[in-house]
């Protein structure tokens, strides 16, 4: 037994979040470790959605109004402290690119400027959301260089820039942005700060209200475990509530909803960022995936995450002999949950490991992410996916596959 396999079965065994492995549906042989993308399910989520749908909706009908009605403002109060937020600045709503386009859109508005910054590595569906606002104002899309620090960042800021969005954890590196210190840039030129965090809540630290962030979106699918589909959250700021005028005037945001007056008028808190009616299965089986997460604390969630992801680096790094890359910073402060790795061979590469009962993804052109999901994911699989990936190296399995992507990758 190598020293990297016993020191996994160590790990596992004095793991205190080992326990919670238990509390999810796993009845497959699987290595899953692109719960980046999309989380397992928790048995409780399968309960809560059992009883909404057999007990509330079966028997209540629309009378199960009364109590789903609110949902997105009072889940969204469980989220906040995950986020660092306060109570009455989270809602859980739409997807994250509808919630992007709505707080992008009020910030561009209310700072009366033109150009938006974003990093070229940013998520595809961002910056296509940025770049419609940003024209449709007049303006452009500026883009910084991949995972850019500070500094680069401050060398596109002038008076025409009004909003600077981008990922706290790096969809495609898993780079970790420092939230405290381009927020206090951002801030200096007059500009607001807006935060994706698609990949960091629930696997990272995030303390919104310590930055003094002003706007933040998320999804919460991924390490949040809320199932497929999942609706996302926004996060903004208590003082900017009255200051942004929503875009989308749906009747979930009126300050008198049923009221049905002809004209709209925005509520004066969180909720006038909702539009429609709420996802409420969907919405049982986020308010789980938060309890999970709250339960287990973020503390010990993202020391497992760095030990997790610190020992997949470390076996990666003997594989750079086979044209492997690693793309993940490797400081732990610098890097969230997933580590990326470069290869010419990555799609086919990708498809051998999955053929081997390995799970992560592929990101075009040349990269494949390895997510490591702290509550279900074991320090086992971690070193197993490491030595599957090293034979399918050695042996060039992966030759004889498919160069040409197709479907989910």
């Amino acid at each position: 037994m190598d020293s990297l396999t016993k020191r996994a079965i160590d790990l596992d065994l004095s793991d205190p979040l080992a326990s919670y492995r238990d509390r999810f549906i796993i009845e497959d042989d699987l290595v899953y470790l692109d719960g980046n993308s999309l989380g397992r399910v928790p048995i409780d989520a399968m309960e809560r959605i059992r009883d909404v749908v057999e007990d509330q909706w079966a028997h209540e009908l629309v009378l199960g109004w009364d109590h789903w009605l609110h949902s997105g403002t009072r889940i969204g109060d469980l989220l906040a402290p995950l986020i660092g937020a306060s109570k009455g600045e989270v809602a859980i709503c739409d997807q994250t690119s509808i919630n992007l386009f709505k707080l992008a859109s009020a910030s561009l508005e209310a700072s009366g400027r033109t150009n938006i910054v974003t990093d070229v590595g940013n998520f595809p569906s961002d910056r296509y959301v940025l770049e419609s606002i940003a024209t449709a104002a007049g303006g452009r899309l500026i883009l910084a260089a991949e995972d850019p620090t500070a500094r680069e960042l401050a060398a596109l800021l002038d008076d025409d820039v009004g909003l600077v969005s981008l990922s706290h954890v790096a969809y495609r590196s898993g780079a970790m942005a420092d939230g405290a210190e381009i927020t206090k840039l951002v801030h200096g030129h007059g500009a607001l700060m807006l935060w994706d965090l698609a990949h960091s809540v629930g696997s990272v630290h995030v303390h919104l209200g310590e930055w003094e962030a002003d706007l933040a979106v998320g999804c919460t699918y991924k390490y949040l475990n809320a199932g497929p589909g999942a609706p996302g959250f926004l996060y903004v700021r208590r003082d900017l509530h009255e200051k942004l005028e929503q875009p989308i005037t749906g009747w979930f945001g009126h300050a008198d909803q049923f009221g049905f007056t002809e004209k709209w008028e925005a509520a004066r808190d969180v909720r006038r960022f909702l539009v429609g009616t709420p996802p409420i299965v969907s919405m049982a089986g986020v308010e789980v995936g938060i309890a999970l997460t709250t339960e287990a604390g973020i503390d010990a969630l993202r020391t497992k995450s760095t030990m997790l992801t610190a020992l997949f680096i470390e076996a990666a790094k003997s594989l750079s002999s086979h044209g492997i890359e690693i793309v993940t910073p490797l400081g732990p402060s610098q890097r969230g949950s997933h580590v990326t790795i470069r290869h010419d061979s990555a799609f086919q590469i990708a498809t051998a490991l999955r053929k081997r009962g390995v799970i992560p993804d592929f990101r075009a052109p040349d990269l494949i992410r390895f997510g490591f999901a702290p509550l279900y994911t074991t320090f086992a699989e971690t070193i197993r996916a490491a030595e599957i990936l090293r034979e399918i190296l050695e042996l060039r399995t992966y030759d004889a596959l498919p160069a040409t992507r197709k479907g989910v990758t």
